[in-house]
């Protein structure tokens, strides 16, 4: 696709960008991380940048906060030159970013986290907390946050934690913030609030570098978006003259009706299939109450809910790591002893977890180790790991799940976030479990790696197992059988195929007057509204 890039407007009434990098290139060893690479971001611009894990997106951020010098190429911020590599206060004053993963100190307040490494005048002049109390509620004031000072930061939810990011960046005089994946743990009411938030400081003249892999959010926040693929730069165009399909096949370099077919679908289960996974009457404390589901053989079923829902916690209780105080669940009929994983293990159950960072992942270990986790006891006789028979099993997985590794011996931190996630997948399918308990499992990747993990799961389906998928990701329901709905800690609805997005959202959401479509069974289609007004929506 052609680059429709421009440079930026210039002239006596033209206000400089507030960054502006140019020609930037970058290589660690053998490996090109960007070429040649540019983007021009205007003040009070809600600017997106996105592109395929792997395109060069994290390298360009390092680059644009001083983490990383560029190898070759200019940056400037409001005109000027950037500042020079490793004058960290210089840097704060011009960019922030504010990470998918939180940087606040759990431990700490609200106004310690606000003026880290500047409670006081000087190094030893003594910290008075009154006036740091004071100075942060009148931070917070100032951009309309409203979080609690003395609060810690580990009581706070993600979106207030975010807000206080990026109160913590303005208070360095930053005028350019980068938001990285800043949606991946909101509700869609926290996702409303947080984009309402920053529209009021783009009124403020704050500038804005918004990544995502959700390209809706593109069309809901931003003005402009930047496409990077295979480390270069890809086009740059107003957001309101780029359609859907243009975007994504400047992504993927495809059409994206062959990306959207990779996933694919098979016929719905029969209903006289064996049922391989039962709940029955679930209760979780302050989770859910009486939760009751079945996945036949062959069939995928998504456990759909917003945040607040339960639904996760629903999912992790199948494979083991809640105890339930009623109720039972069965795989293929033997049961599962709930608030434990080697039962769930032992009885078939393969989990894909909510977050590979924390839960999925041992970053300092190799790909072949992460992904043999579960599988140790295939490894080698009498409890013994045979680093030959570990290579060879990770091998397999390796070409399995189309891992784009080096080896299997590399370290799985270096892997972009979406062959990271295949890893884990892998994992989940080294047992060749009867029941596949995906969370969330497409969270942070890029499109066409959605596609391919989607359609991974599907195939489990069609090998006469069963998945579950667990999310409120309108992409990862779709290729699902049936949709199960939960709000509040108890189902309210159920979808076959066919379910229009907007009433699957309406449930999701507790929303009054969603009910689940003609083609839903009538015993489990419970409208949406009923559990709304149960809870006093």
């Amino acid at each position: 696709m052609a680059d429709t890039a421009t440079a930026p407007a210039t002239g006596p009434g033209t206000p400089a960008p507030v960054a502006e990098a140019t020609g930037i290139s970058k290589r660690f060893g053998a490996t090109v991380a960007l070429r040649d690479a540019c983007i021009t971001v205007a003040p009070g611009e809600a600017h997106a940048l996105v592109g395929r894990n792997g395109a060069g997106k994290s390298t360009l951020v390092s680059i644009l906060t001083g983490l990383l010098p560029p190898g070759t190429g200019t940056l400037r911020f409001s005109g000027e030159p950037a500042p020079a590599f490793g004058d960290i206060d210089a840097w704060r004053s011009r960019v922030a970013c504010v990470y998918q993963h939180s940087t606040t100190i759990g431990d700490l307040t609200v106004a310690e986290n606000l003026f880290l490494n500047r409670q006081s005048a000087g190094a030893v002049r003594p910290i008075r907390w009154k006036q740091l109390r004071r100075r942060a509620e009148e931070l917070l004031g100032e951009y309309g946050v409203a979080v609690d000072a003395t609060a810690r930061a580990k009581d706070l939810t993600v979106e207030q934690r975010q807000f206080v990011e990026i109160a913590r960046a303005l208070s360095f005089g930053a005028r350019f913030i980068i938001l990285d994946e800043p949606t991946a743990k909101l509700d869609a009411r926290g996702i409303d609030r947080l984009f309402d938030k920053l529209r009021d400081l783009q009124r403020q003249g704050v500038a804005f570098l918004f990544i995502s892999h959700h390209l809706q959010e593109v069309y809901d926040l931003c003005t402009t978006v930047t496409v990077y693929r295979d480390a270069a730069h890809i086009l740059t165009a107003p957001v309101a003259e780029l359609g859907h399909q243009a975007l994504v096949e400047a992504m993927t370099g495809e059409s994206a009706s062959t990306v959207t077919a990779t996933a694919g679908r098979s016929p719905a289960a029969r209903a006289d299939a064996p049922e391989l996974l039962a709940v029955d009457g679930l209760t979780l404390p302050g989770v859910c109450t009486d939760i009751s589901l079945s996945v036949r053989s062959g069939e995928v079923v998504g456990l759909a809910g917003a945040t607040a829902s339960g639904n996760v916690q629903v999912g992790e209780a199948i494979a083991g790591l809640h105890r339930a105080t009623d109720g039972r669940i069965t795989v293929g009929g033997r049961r599962v002893r709930t608030g434990s994983v080697p039962s769930a293990l032992t009885v078939g159950v393969g989990l894909v977890p909510e977050d590979r960072h924390l839960q999925g992942l041992v970053h300092n270990r190799s790909v072949a180790e992460n992904a043999t986790l579960t599988v140790t006891d295939q490894l080698g006789p009498f409890g013994t790991v045979l680093p030959a028979r570990t290579r060879a099993f990770a091998g397999r997985m390796i070409r399995d799940l189309d891992i784009k590794t080096p080896g299997a011996a590399t370290p799985v931190s270096a892997l972009s976030g979406g062959n990271q996630q295949k890893v884990v997948v892998a994992r989940a399918l080294a047992t060749d479990p009867h029941v596949l308990v995906a969370i969330r499992p497409t969270n942070g990747v890029d499109v066409k790696s959605k596609e391919f993990l989607l359609g991974r799961i599907r195939q489990v389906a069609d090998g006469g197992k069963a998945a579950l998928i667990v999310s409120d990701e309108l992409d990862d329901l779709k290729v699902c059988d049936r949709v199960v709905v939960m709000f509040h800690g108890r189902l309210v609805a159920e979808f076959e195929r066919g379910w229009k997005d907007e009433v699957l959202v309406a449930a999701i959401e507790g929303v009054g007057g969603a009910t689940a479509p003609a083609t839903a069974s009538p015993a489990s289609a419970v409208p949406a509204s009923n559990g709304a007004d149960e809870h006093g929506r």
